[in-house]
């Protein structure tokens, strides 16, 4: 039962009790290769993510390099986000996805050969993160267009909640400990596993049985500024989407800040090392993959918005929390929860944009919300940094659950 009726023309509702009936998705077929894909695509990159930093610190020890290949993971979606929605709205959402994986996976194998060779450089790390994400911005709304296709209407939070529980294991519970094993055999061999990946999840997209969506006819002269132009308006009008996107974005502002400081939290103002840092990480996993096992069953007693309404509002507290008891086991603790709670919100943030949106704009009105919530990382990045620099090493935490507040405050005004 959803806690708030959608609003506006060409907003789709999941309301009929045929929808009601089914609550989980059916393995075989579509959906299961989607989620192997996926699952597959996300162990590989896990494995890039975690050895392209250490990788990083052999090539420079300057800060604000390192910190640029990261940075350059965030500047695409700022950049052609809107683009890749308006694109995957236009094409055949199965064929753009293994295309994209097939190119990824061509570039990362180019990059595994140079680094066997040692001809790796921070300027090819920047080019890569940031040629990668560009790919990214039209996979992802691709793949938030193309689900909706694959499982019934009231089997969308269920589907989405696998894709980010297996999701979750293979890159926290897998990948990461797999790293120093695979970086024993050589520095370029977790590059090579990720486009082993790629090549992977590919064959398993393109053996998808999905039928293109029926779109309607573009208008005469219609440009790709005016449709990306048209999923920015929907989002805006449609009153839940753009409450829920204005609290994520500021959301994401606070787990920038979080996010940034987070080791010199544990490190630091814990002062329990590098152990400590890798369990408080292993918390976080935990509690995300237990949240993605609750998040239907949440949603289905208290409606959606309810639902992240909830998660905001833990987390909130949780934050407060880290800041201000300074043990070891309580950060453990509070990461899991505040994990738990950021898998609940997040099944039902992208539950709700697919159930809200008009087929045809989905990819248009992810994007428009995704590039909105990823422009806030990076300025909470860069806040958290300023915060831990003058004033603690615990303050970020403090900064992030200030932020959280307006966003459970604009969530509650959701709800009739």
């Amino acid at each position: 039962m959803r806690a708030v009726e959608p609003e506006g023309d060409g907003v789709s509702a999941v309301g009929t009790a045929e929808a009601a009936e089914v609550r989980a998705p059916a393995w075989r077929g579509g959906f299961g290769r989607l989620w192997s894909a996926a699952v597959v695509s996300r162990f590989g990159d896990a494995l890039r993510t975690a050895a392209m930093p250490l990788l990083a610190t052999t090539l420079t020890d300057d800060p604000l390099l390192i910190a640029s290949v990261t940075a350059c993971g965030y500047l695409p979606w700022l950049l052609f986000g809107l683009l890749g929605g308006a694109v995957a709205d236009r094409v055949d959402q199965r064929r753009a996805m293994w295309g994209v994986d097939l190119l990824r996976g061509v570039l990362m194998a180019a990059f595994a050969v140079a680094v066997a060779l040692g001809h790796a450089s921070v300027a090819l790390l920047i080019t890569l993160a940031f040629v990668l994400t560009t790919f990214q911005t039209l996979f992802d709304n691709a793949a938030t267009a193309l689900l909706p296709s694959l499982v019934p209407p009231g089997a969308l939070g269920s589907a989405n909640a696998r894709l980010m529980t297996g999701q979750q294991i293979a890159g926290t519970f897998l990948a990461a400990p797999l790293v120093p094993v695979l970086l024993l055999g050589g520095a370029s061999l977790p590059y090579a596993a990720d486009a082993a990946t790629y090549g992977v999840a590919a064959l398993l997209i393109a053996s998808l049985r999905a039928e293109p969506a029926v779109r309607p006819a573009r208008k005469a002269g219609s440009t790709l500024r005016a449709e990306m132009a048209e999923g920015l308006r929907v989002l805006w009008h449609d009153r839940t989407l753009r409450g829920l996107c204005v609290a994520t974005t500021l959301c994401n502002i606070g787990m920038g800040a979080l996010i940034a400081t987070l080791v010199l939290h544990v490190t630091g103002w814990l002062d329990a090392g590098d152990a400590g840092y890798a369990l408080a990480v292993a918390g976080y996993g935990a509690g995300s993959v237990l949240g993605g096992l609750l998040a239907r069953r949440l949603a289905e007693r208290t409606g959606r918005i309810r639902a992240v309404l909830l998660a905001g509002t833990v987390q909130t507290g949780v934050l407060v929390a880290l800041a201000t008891v300074r043990e070891l086991w309580v950060a453990v603790v509070c990461l899991a929860v505040f994990g738990l709670c950021g898998m609940v919100w997040n099944v039902n943030q992208t539950t709700l944009v697919q159930e809200r949106s008009p087929a045809p704009a989905l990819g248009r009105i992810s994007a428009a919300f995704r590039t909105l919530a990823v422009a806030g990382a990076p300025l909470g990045a860069l806040l958290g940094g300023a915060a831990a620099a003058g004033w603690g090493l615990n303050t970020p935490a403090l900064v992030a659950a200030a932020l959280f507040v307006p966003a459970v405050a604009s969530l509650a005004r959701l709800i009739n």
